[in-house]
């Protein structure tokens, strides 16, 4: 399975064709929905223990099929150098995608097919278990969206795959992306394209250094780009961004950024220039930042919702900044919209433009569920602990939840310092313990 590139630009379909290949020889029933996102064929696996029934009411086990990019092959020392080599070293597997979440797809394969040997599924009559494997969770969990529009689920109870170390986490913070795009005036662009022409033209540039980290848990990094916004608040605005420059994707916490400026001439005094307007739009993000702090969720770490600059992007006729905001479940409707309203007032105001993606609600299950209480239970058999935990980042429990669906994420592999680097890995003794755990579950819940 890791051998399988999944990452959000390649397509998924000889991956699914595998998976559905290995169900099909354990005598599972298999249909396969065919999508194009963004002009790449990717496909949803959806896995059942007999062909459906009308009607038919579900337990959903799901997990996301695509990964995150491996980044520099060169850091993946564990699989000398390939991030899709697997390898099993002192009772790990290593690999991109071990912990997220393609073992543990497999964990709840494997308990579909022992649940088919042993059990006469017939007795399943009030809830039948389905596997759901989707795409896109790495860009807009698309997959999980073309699942709900056709009328896929019709599910009480989901099992949502996140790396948690067979952990409960019962709550998690929605997720909204911010793009913000700063006009350069037509002064400024003419004098950009003079001083690319002129060999002894002058300006200055300055590096910024930080440390990366999702931005799901922003206080485990230092955010470069804003340590540039810091210091572009403090230079006289009278003066041209020649270059500017952080970051790669609006969900990580950029590690390095770099601007270059360069002198306004002075019959342009009075201009108001893009180094200005982006010291504006940070006021306001400050002020945000300064408010998330007065709605905490102490259930989280960080206690509050947070806003992480995570693209600052250099066109020819404009500016792009680009975060993301993670918002905890006690914040209502009214105080995140109240946020929106503030960026979209500061971006009116210097005449940007202000767009929203990718936008997830927040979700909490209640502790006292049947859901939850269930699976205490049997996480008390394999001696697990039963605590329930919060999760920083959104996945598919904020489509499902919507529904009406009580939602849990559970899943193999530790999630702080294992995904998203180099060294990710599973105990292959814990995925043994998770098939049992899925098994017994089914059969819980199911009858």
């Amino acid at each position: 399975m890791i051998s399988f590139d999944t990452t959000p630009l390649i397509s998924n379909q000889d991956y699914v064709v595998f998976l559905s290949d290995t169900a099909l020889e354990m005598g599972l029933d298999v249909e396969i929905q065919n999508e194009l996102q963004h002009g790449v064929p990717q496909s949803n696996i959806i896995i059942r223990l007999n062909p459906v029934k009308p009607g038919e009411k579900t337990f959903l086990l799901q997990s996301h099929l695509d990964t995150t990019d491996p980044g520099a092959y060169s850091l993946w020392k564990k699989n000398q150098s390939n991030p899709f080599d697997a390898v099993i070293d002192e009772g790990f597997i290593y690999g991109l995608g071990a912990a997220e979440v393609k073992i543990d797809f497999l964990c709840k394969l494997f308990a579909m097919y022992n649940i088919k040997k042993k059990t006469n599924t017939n007795e399943f009559k009030t809830l039948s278990p389905i596997l759901v494997g989707t795409f896109g969770e790495e860009s807009g969990m698309q997959g999980a969206l073309k699942i709900i529009r056709k009328n896929k689920l019709n599910a009480l109870y989901a099992l949502i795959s996140a790396p948690s170390d067979l952990q409960i986490i019962n709550a998690a913070k929605g997720f909204v992306t911010v793009e913000i795009r700063i006009p350069f005036s037509k002064i400024e662009m003419d004098f950009k394209q003079k001083h690319s022409e002129l060999s002894d033209a002058s300006s200055y540039s300055k590096v910024f250094s930080g440390k990366a980290t999702h931005s799901s848990t922003p206080h485990l990094g230092e955010n470069a780009a804003s340590k540039l916004f810091e210091y572009l608040g403090g230079m006289d605005t009278n003066q041209i961004i020649l270059d500017i420059d952080a970051g790669s994707r609006f969900n990580i916490v950029p590690h390095q950024a770099i601007v270059e400026l360069g002198p306004l001439p002075e019959k342009n005094k009075n201009l108001k220039t893009a180094l200005s307007k982006m010291n504006q739009i940070y006021e306001t993000i400050r002020l945000i930042e300064l408010d998330m702090k007065n709605y905490p969720d102490l259930e989280f770490t960080p206690h509050h919702s947070t806003y992480s600059i995570g693209v600052v992007r250099m066109y020819e006729d404009y500016i792009l900044i680009g975060g993301s905001c993670r918002i905890v479940p006690l914040v209502g409707s009214d105080v995140y919209e109240k946020w929106i309203k503030m960026f979209q007032q500061s971006c009116q105001d210097i005449g940007a433009e202000f767009h929203l993606q990718d936008y997830k609600k927040p979700f909490r299950t209640d502790t006292n569920s049947i859901l939850i209480k269930t699976i205490q239970s049997e996480l008390k058999k394999i001696n697990i602990n039963t605590n329930c935990r919060t999760m920083a980042s959104a996945n598919e429990s904020s489509f499902f939840s919507r529904l009406g669906i009580e939602c849990v994420c559970i899943g193999v592999g530790e999630r702080e310092g294992n995904i998203h680097t180099p060294f990710e890995k599973v105990n292959i003794q814990q995925a043994e313990t998770a098939v049992i755990f899925y098994d017994s579950m089914i059969e819980r819940i199911c009858s």
